[in-house]
């Protein structure tokens, strides 16, 4: 019996003495967070392709296949379910701002009748005598097939005076009162650089080209604690458009303490943003005390904003030949070709990087010849100063030069397919078949990025267009402009994250850069062209921190399922250093 007690002791010793052990530790690396079982395009140099992504803070650890779940211990595990997972993208252009109580969202109008209706609408919330705004119109997209003019306004609100922006923000419409109240009729003088548009009957017709501040210049200016909310909502919705990075492409020096102040606010929940600024004088710029890079990585100052010519919604674009049954118009600069030269060098002198709107052919043209001019006085390596949007492909001379001086593009293949009513409209010939080109600058050597400006602002409207060169009716403009979807995909990641010097933080999913990703629905690499327009941003991820989910539509089960990765491309492996080299 006591044998049997002290046998039944030891067993009980040794079960307490076994609770009592302390676990193993975990032989896992912690991390905060791993998804896997997707395809990750990592769209770095290797175009490498992958699985698995871990992450710890607001930085990528590692990129390889499921063993990496074996390697790192992860507080938040999610699982793709087959899904495409890349680089969110940067949008190297684009316009982003808050609204006033006056303005009307005009982006989604189908006719004219329901923009007078929304005009009519306004003037009754506002009552009498207040100004109306509005923007985003086109007449491509309205069932009249027509502009709105000034006896539409008329009619909507006779009480108000009222003045709106065409899609693009490079014409507008004005109503009798507006136009009264800035003191403009049949006989005033065409302005520099703009055109006050006259029907048939000689009569204003209510459209003013490009110089459309003739009469916005009399709108009470919304203070910034107005316009703070929906400049904050409008930026967070790029998250759903799967747009991680932005860069403003106009402000001004003194406006920029307020995005300072919004950023300070809600830090970590804005897509990252470089601002451009107006080149105000070297004076004025000292006194500003900043420069180009200057900030962090959430939000810091960008290049120097000059605007060389117009756009093609007006049209006044810049061009070597008259436009298509417009007697000898060319549009016009905005500024004197002197003026051009000596705010490019001063600013070029000073130490600012130069993002420089020109999308006429002649525009481009002085443009290059003024910027090669500055670079051979005041030689600086890197600058990597660029031209916004080059719309028309310039003298074979000129893209030599561009290549020479390291002179980049940022370029919208969203605008073939968006104003591919204007092209035909105001352009003919070579020139019209190689509109936005692509292809033929990469060809001659230039860095070539994508972003959308703001027609529209969605990414997958450019990727379709850069891949396709389809318009919106269907037509085919220039095919030899194509490039490919990979291609497409690094010019709106890793080159846009170039552009400001950003590359060896985001643009590509390395070791080392900021976990600023998205999950599509689709693979874009192998989906079919017809259906690039249909892809779907699932989620989007800011730093490691999921800041957008599309909401499942109802009803719809998720259909998830292995992921794949295609033979003919490697997976990526792990690797200590971050990659620095730009893709291209």
């Amino acid at each position: 019996m006591k044998t049997a007690r002290a046998g039944l002791l030891i067993v009980l010793a040794a079960w307490v003495a076994g609770c009592s052990k302390a676990p193993e530790p975990d032989p896992r690396e912690p991390v905060d967070l791993l998804l896997h079982n997707g395809l990750v395009l990592t769209l770095d140099s290797l175009g490498g392709q992958a699985t698995a992504i871990a992450v710890r803070g607001d930085r990528i650890v590692a990129v390889g296949d499921e063993q990496l779940l074996t390697q790192y211990a992860a507080t938040q595990v999610e699982d793709l379910g087959g899904r495409t997972l890349l680089p969110g993208f940067v949008d190297s252009h684009i316009h982003i701002d808050g609204a006033a109580a006056r303005h009307i969202d005009l982006t989604t109008v189908g006719s004219v009748a329901e923009l007078r209706d929304r005009v009519t609408e306004k003037a009754a919330q506002l009552g009498p005598g207040e100004w109306i705004t509005g923007y985003g119109w086109s007449e491509d997209a309205l069932e009249e097939a027509r502009r709105p003019l000034r006896e539409d306004l008329d009619a909507a609100a006779p009480a108000n005076p009222v003045v709106l922006t065409r899609a693009g923000g490079h014409s507008a419409v004005a109503s009798s009162l507006a136009l009264t109240l800035a003191e403009i009729d049949e006989r005033t003088p065409q302005p520099d650089g703009g055109t006050i548009e006259k029907g048939a009957d000689g009569k204003l017709n209510g459209i003013i080209r490009e110089r459309q501040e003739l009469v916005t210049r009399l709108v009470p200016e919304a203070s910034d604690a107005e316009l703070r909310p929906s400049l904050v909502a409008n930026l967070q919705a790029l998250f759903a458009l799967g747009i991680t990075s932005i860069v403003q492409a106009a402000d001004t020096i003194a406006h920029y303490p307020e995005w300072e102040r919004v950023y300070a606010e809600h830090r970590g929940n804005l897509p990252r943003a470089v601002v451009q600024v107006a080149w105000e004088g070297s004076e004025a710029m000292s006194a500003f005390g900043r420069r180009t890079g200057d900030g962090d990585e959430h939000l810091k100052v960008g290049p120097i904003k000059i605007f060389v010519d117009g756009g093609f919604t007006g049209p006044a674009a810049f061009t070597r030949e008259p436009y298509k049954g417009m007697g000898d118009y060319r549009g016009a600069l905005n500024l004197p070709p002197d003026t051009i030269y000596q705010m490019i060098r001063e600013a070029h002198q000073a130490g600012w990087q130069l993002g420089i709107h020109a999308i006429g052919d002649a525009a481009i043209e002085l443009t290059v010849e003024a910027l090669a001019d500055v670079l051979a006085e005041t030689p600086r390596a890197d600058h990597r100063h660029y031209l916004n949007h080059f719309t028309m492909l310039p003298a074979t001379e000129t893209l030599a030069a561009m290549a020479a001086n390291g002179i980049a593009i940022t370029q919208q293949p969203n605008f073939t397919y968006t104003l591919e009513g204007r092209y035909v409209q105001y352009l003919d010939g070579d020139r019209l078949e190689t509109n936005n080109p692509l292809r033929t600058p990469m060809n001659h050597g230039i860095t070539v990025a994508l972003s959308s400006d703001i027609l529209p602002i969605g990414p997958m409207v450019g990727l379709y267009a850069a891949v396709t060169r389809k318009g919106r009716s269907g037509r085919v403009f220039g095919p030899a402009e194509r490039i490919t979807m990979l291609e497409a995909l690094r010019a709106y990641t890793g080159t846009s994250a170039w552009l400001s010097r950003d590359e060896s933080q985001k643009g590509s999913l390395e070791p080392g850069k900021l976990a600023d990703f998205i999950v599509l629905s689709e693979n874009p690499l192998a989906v079919a062209e017809d259906h690039i327009l249909g892809i779907e941003v699932l989620q989007t991820w800011l730093g490691g921190r999921r800041v957008y989910t599309r909401p499942d539509p109802p009803d719809t089960p998720r259909q998830d399922q292995p992921a794949t990765l295609p033979d003919s491309r490697p997976t990526a492996q792990p690797s200590p250093q971050p990659e620095a080299e730009p893709a291209t």
